[in-house]
């Protein structure tokens, strides 16, 4: 779900001082800020073959419906799992939801997942990501929530109705329990927050992210997949699609590796820590990911900084 850029940025930065950026999950953190003022209403937008997104507030859920099986990737809060949910039992006569997967962990990720108690048969994640929504990195564990209770460290796959659904774990990237989840047969991906569509990412490094392998990740997840693949984003700029093919895996991994040279040519150029954080003006060849915002732990240009100089 696209946002202001506006609103993006300043309230990226308060939840990055609070520190808060995992608990988001649930609804309760300064992360969850991040999505107030969006008013818009649950939106089920079909792809093909059964499988669509949904878009309201979070991170793009994505989802499957057909006679045999009820999938659902990813819940976003509380109040907007519940109405994925109720759109789902809508469209599939009350059944319930036999797989509910999570891409990772944060909260406009994961935070719904809790409308689903008692509705959802499985709860699957990467066990990475299983670990975080435990544990947050740097807060306390949840007092609500509704854990995967079928994790896995590389792949993993089941058939849904007419349909074979699986994951698959390409490294640390975004966080370090990130999955591309894969209709087959639709030929439909989810790739959670291992996309971002022309929009400055979040990187959590506390949660083991790595923009270096992320831009690798990119490659990886294009040569699993073929020319008419249609990817669902984890996030978009505003006024941009959710949706989009391996063009533009292509142009994040680009950018992601240009976010790295541009920090290591000032790094090399003698600039200190606080210059290079300091550099506001878009990206020369990305200018459409805008300005890039105040310097915060998950900023980019604060994580490219931290991996150039880590060796």
């Amino acid at each position: 779900m696209s946002l202001t850029r506006r609103d993006f940025l300043a309230t990226s930065a308060a939840a990055a001082a609070a520190g808060a950026f995992a608990r988001p999950a649930f609804g309760r953190s300064a992360f969850a800020r991040i999505w107030q003022g969006q008013q818009a209403a649950p939106v089920f937008t079909p792809i093909r073959r059964n499988v669509g997104y949904f878009t309201m507030r979070g991170g793009t859920i994505g989802w499957l419906v057909n006679s045999g099986a009820v999938v659902c990737v990813d819940s976003q809060f509380p109040a907007e799992g519940k109405a994925c949910l109720d759109g789902l039992q809508t469209r599939s006569n009350g059944r319930g939801v036999d797989l509910l997967i999570n891409t990772h962990h944060h909260g406009d990720h994961t935070a719904g997942n809790v409308s689903f108690r008692g509705v959802a048969n499985k709860v699957v994640a990467h066990v990475k990501a299983a670990e975080h929504m435990r544990q947050p990195p740097g807060a306390q564990p949840p007092a609500d929530a509704l854990f995967p209770d079928t994790t896995f460290e590389e792949t993993w796959a089941a058939d849904a109705g007419d349909e074979r659904v699986s994951a698959r774990y390409y490294g640390r990237a975004h966080t370090s329990g990130d999955v591309a989840i894969t209709f087959e047969r639709a030929n439909v991906v989810h790739m959670g927050d291992l996309m971002f569509n022309q929009r400055h990412p979040l990187v959590d490094r506390a949660a083991g992210a790595t923009m270096r392998n992320w831009a690798t990740a990119m490659d990886r997840a294009a040569r699993d997949h073929d020319a008419d693949t249609i990817y669902i984003f984890g996030h978009s700029g505003t006024n941009l699609p959710v949706t989009g093919s391996r063009a533009d895996l292509a142009q994040f991994r680009d950018y992601l590796g240009a976010v790295l040279e541009f920090v290591n040519a000032q790094v090399k150029a003698g600039r200190s820590r606080d210059e290079v954080l300091a550099m506001r003006d878009p990206l020369k060849g990305f200018e459409s990911w805008g300005r890039f915002g105040q310097a915060n732990p998950r900023d980019p240009l604060t994580c490219a900084y931290e991996e150039v100089t880590s060796g």
